[in-house]
């Protein structure tokens, strides 16, 4: 059974998940803040910005030509994320996970979504389901215009509907909250050669298995996809 094989339906509007990975943005300075985030996470990934690194607020703010206040921001939800290590009197420095420490998270992250996906197989209403397939159908175009970073803000809405879909706020906050932990190494994995198409792949088992209302086989294969995406980026690690 393909995608092809599902009853059509309309499209509705996506489901809404309360996002705590995310800036407002109605509000300029968190935004900016939420960029400069991104910035700093990629930097730190790619080792451009090495463990033990100061980062200095002034220093960052005339970098970017902002003020101190997103910077502010921006480094609290690093520390938040464990990339950054605030020290009292040292003030923030670059951080780096041990081995040991990035396996544990992404095996909770695996456990998480495994979950979020079993149980939105269940409960998932039919509008819902119709807009996992819209955001999944979004991402197949994706993958074939080979926008990494286009790709890794449309993959945040499929994983979020399907947090969504399980109908479990509780769980689906404890999910979005470890994801902000992993979400840099998730999205670095994305330069990887031919990584958006086998994300691709990896996705729609699991959208076939929640579509057949299939709680095992939606969480083998979110637990599969998420096992493959550390090992992903563990490939791009070491290319960098």
């Amino acid at each position: 059974m393909t995608l092809d094989d599902l009853p059509p339906g309309t499209l509705p509007a996506e489901p809404v998940v309360p996002r705590v990975d995310r800036a407002l943005p109605s509000l300029q300075k968190v935004t900016r803040a939420e960029e400069l985030r991104l910035q700093l996470a990629d930097e730190i990934v790619r080792g451009t910005l090495a463990p033990g690194s100061p980062l200095d607020e002034t220093d960052i703010a005339r970098r970017f030509n902002v003020s101190r206040t997103p910077v502010r921001e921006a480094l609290r939800q690093l520390v938040a994320s464990g990339l950054v290590e605030a020290r009292p009197h040292r003030g923030a420095v670059v951080a780096q996970p041990s081995i040991e420490r990035l396996k544990s998270m992404f095996e909770a992250m695996a456990e998480l979504e495994a979950l979020c996906a079993g149980l939105a197989a269940e409960r998932m209403s039919a509008a819902e389901r119709h807009g996992l397939e819209s955001i999944h159908e979004e991402l197949r175009v994706l993958s074939y215009a080979g926008n990494p970073e286009r790709f890794h803000e449309v993959n945040e809405r499929f994983h979020n509907a399907i947090y969504a879909g399980s109908q479990n706020g509780y769980i689906a906050e404890i999910t979005l909250a470890t994801r902000v932990r992993v979400q840099p190494f998730r999205r670095a994995q994305f330069r990887n050669l031919g990584r958006l198409a086998k994300s691709q792949a990896e996705h729609d088992r699991v959208v076939v298995a929640i579509m057949r209302g299939d709680k095992q086989g939606a969480a083998a294969a979110m637990r599969a996809h998420i096992e493959l995406v550390r090992g992903e980026y563990e490939i791009y690690a070491v290319s960098v």
